[in-house]
């Protein structure tokens, strides 16, 4: 018995001595925000001034007076000074592993007039050295210009006469000057020979550095410029990365290109082993080969069961909560069912059969793997046939709670919203209209414009419902042009693009920008909104989203940007808190000049 209680009270005192020696966690906060006005995106507590943060989560939402009791000496505070709070805004429709070129790229979002886009070519072609090339590659539109109207051929040769230049609009159309034109060998065998490809000719049948087409020729031509080293992908990813912190993004879902999983995911191994992906980035992954026909799907089970086997949703970096997740196939399952939207052209009709072969053929093989998927799709006269084949699937093979979605989906009709909200799928829209209505008017005629998309009837649905941005190529990255075309519903231009009746109220604009986003990271218990348990993720706006005139709304930015818990992006009294980057590479890119945004321009 007196053996017993000795070896007792020894363990015991060892015990209360480890823990004696132990380090105690500092009680409190590590973070507090004070004095804001905070738009939670939670219905059961929708205002608040101030907030709390502890190991990346939100665990306080309240009043300044309670925040401040949480008050630790190791805590750090942030004086709001008033300004609105709004949840990190998460793009579930972004290309920032396809553009591992960025930091190569002059970008023209956001400029107001033509000529100072020409002088931006100009003033890069002085920095540019021989061997590389001017580009501008897509996030811009005409109409956003205080001209209207697009660059001539004479007006880009002048800016940059003694190096290759390519200035591209969208995946529609691309401007070359005579140094870019023989690179590519415009004219000749060696040009790529793809469908619906035009260059367009003068009176004596000579190009004149005009050409015209879609997506597969355009990355074709992306891959035969000048490509970036190993370390300046990394420094783009940085950069561009950055660029969205600026507004406030604080998440995405990255839909692939040119660049697969596994050969993608070691650019962003670099970012993650030095605590520098600041951005929560599942992904999904889109298998292109190395050229010619290939079945998408087939390389895609192939790529995650053989080649570097992972299963949907393993996060790739465990140490941030949904860092770098796999979220299945997608956006392109089949390069002969992808609908370009192209608002310059016609409708793509795919034949309706060869859609229903498709899903019957290939997109079973994702069902019944239990792998979910993403489908770019346009426009409704091929989403009927899909429909049609996956539903015909589902009978016999249930998808029974897959998270799949249509990606674009500009011009579906409330009947096939039933059916993929019948068969839970969502649908992540994205704002290209926004930049590219005019064009769409051209093409498609103004009535139905004012109802493309239809933003009404799918957010009354109640369908899973995301707004994109579909950058950096299609569309610009900035939220906020897209944010103020859904409220106002004028374009880029100032003309009226979407009908009055079709139009959202403030907060549910932003909502499809926060908790719509997290459906497709299957993140909508923890991302989204600020409320207590949820990942630290939230932007101090520059001005009051909530009470601007409407007419600013496209010019809003975040000054201080938390991603899980840590500042991201800070700027005017927060910049000391911005983390220092490294230099952009190469030395001379236009980002070192021009910055993220076209008001940083020096």
């Amino acid at each position: 018995m007196i053996k017993t209680l000795f070896i007792a009270v020894v363990m015991i005192s060892s015990i209360s001595a480890a823990r004696a020696q132990a380090p105690r966690e500092e009680a409190g906060a590590d973070l507090i925000v004070i004095n804001a006005r905070i738009s939670t995106g939670n219905r059961s507590q929708p205002e608040a001034s101030a907030l709390a943060v502890r190991n990346g989560r939100i665990f306080f939402v309240g009043s300044d007076a309670d925040a401040l009791s949480l008050k630790a000496p190791a805590t750090k505070m942030i004086d709001a000074h008033s300004r609105r709070i709004i949840p990190g805004i998460v793009d579930a429709h972004i290309h920032v592993l396809n553009d591992l070129a960025y930091n190569h790229n002059i970008r023209w979002d956001g400029v107001r007039t033509l000529r100072r886009a020409v002088a931006m070519l100009s003033e890069q072609a002085a920095r540019t050295p021989e061997g590389q090339w001017v580009k501008v590659i897509g996030g811009w539109s005409p109409y956003q210009f205080k001209e209207n109207r697009f660059p001539t051929l004479a007006e880009l040769s002048r800016a940059v006469p003694d190096r290759p230049m390519i200035v591209q609009y969208a995946y529609n159309q691309a401007f070359l000057n005579k140094q870019a034109m023989e690179a590519l060998g415009v004219g000749t065998d060696k040009f790529p020979k793809l469908p619906d490809v035009e260059i367009e000719k003068d009176g004596r049948g000579n190009p004149t550095g005009i050409v015209r087409g879609y997506t597969w020729l355009f990355l074709a031509l992306e891959s035969m410029v000048p490509q970036p080293t190993m370390d300046e992908q990394v420094s783009s990813m940085i950069y561009s990365i950055r660029g969205l912190n600026r507004f406030g993004v604080t998440a995405i879902v990255d839909n692939g290109g040119r660049w697969p999983y596994p050969e993608a995911q070691s650019r962003v191994a670099v970012l993650t082993r030095d605590d520098r992906l600041n951005v929560r980035m599942p992904f999904v992954d889109l298998q292109l080969g190395d050229g010619g026909a290939v079945n998408m799907v087939d390389l895609e089970v192939e790529a995650i069961t053989k080649t570097a086997p992972i299963s949907p949703g393993e996060n790739l970096y465990p140490a941030l909560a949904h860092g770098h997740e796999y979220r299945g196939a997608g956006e392109v399952l089949g390069g002969e069912v992808h609908d370009h939207e192209n608002f310059d052209r016609p409708t793509l009709v795919i034949e309706p059969e060869k859609m229903r072969r498709f899903v019957a053929q290939d997109v079973a093989k994702l069902v019944q793997r239990r792998i979910p998927f993403r489908l770019h799709i346009s426009y409704n006269e091929n989403i009927t046939p899909f429909l049609d084949a996956l539903e015909k699937i589902n009978e016999s093979t249930p998808l029974d709670g897959l998270r799949w979605s249509l990606e674009h989906a500009e011009t579906i009709t409330p009947e096939n919203i039933a059916r993929v909200k019948k068969l839970g799928g969502g649908i992540a829209l994205d704002g290209k209209m926004a930049v590219h209505a005019d064009g769409f008017i051209k093409t498609h005629g103004r009535e139905k414009a004012l109802q493309t998309p239809r933003l009404r009837t799918l957010v009354d649905s109640g369908i899973p419902l995301a707004m994109t941005s579909d950058a950096f190529r299609a569309g610009t990255y900035n939220p906020w042009v897209i944010i103020s075309w859904m409220v106002s519903g004028k374009s880029v231009s100032g003309s009226e693009a979407l009908a009055r009746d079709n139009r959202l109220s403030r907060a549910e604009a932003l909502k499809l920008y926060t908790r719509g986003g997290a459906w497709f990271m299957n993140a909508e218990a923890e991302v989204g909104a600020i409320a207590p348990g949820n990942l630290a993720d939230f932007a101090v706006l520059d001005r009051d989203y909530f009470s601007v005139p409407e007419d600013q709304i496209k010019s809003i930015s975040s000054v201080l940007t938390v991603m899980n818990g840590k500042v991201v992006f800070g700027a005017l009294e927060y910049s000391d808190q911005s983390p220092k980057l490294p230099e952009p590479l190469p030395a001379w890119s236009p980002v070192r000049y021009y910055g993220n945004g076209y008001d940083e321009a020096k």
